[in-house]
């Protein structure tokens, strides 16, 4: 048998949703974890709700999904060609 420690306030906040569904958390941790099995990983998208800026003065940023974007870098000439 595991132990799962879980904070008392979202216990509380969460304890009349499952209620509502019909299951205990016990069952909801163990949906969980089923569900972490069944894709490989955590199943749900794992983000940052901002863009964050890079103070670079280049236009630098790291998007939504964590990938840097370096504008510094891109040849508008090249871009434009392709658009033509």
């Amino acid at each position: 048998m595991s132990i799962v420690r879980i904070n008392d306030d979202i216990k509380k906040e969460i304890a009349p949703i499952l209620e509502d569904l019909g299951i205990s958390l016990s069952e909801a941790i163990n949906m969980f974890l089923h569900q972490i099995k069944l894709n490989n990983g955590i199943p749900f998208t794992l983000r940052r709700n901002a863009i964050v800026e890079i103070n670079d003065g280049y236009g630098s940023y790291i998007c939504e999904y964590g990938h840097l974007h370096d504008y510094s870098k891109l040849n508008l000439n090249e871009i434009s060609k392709d658009v033509d």
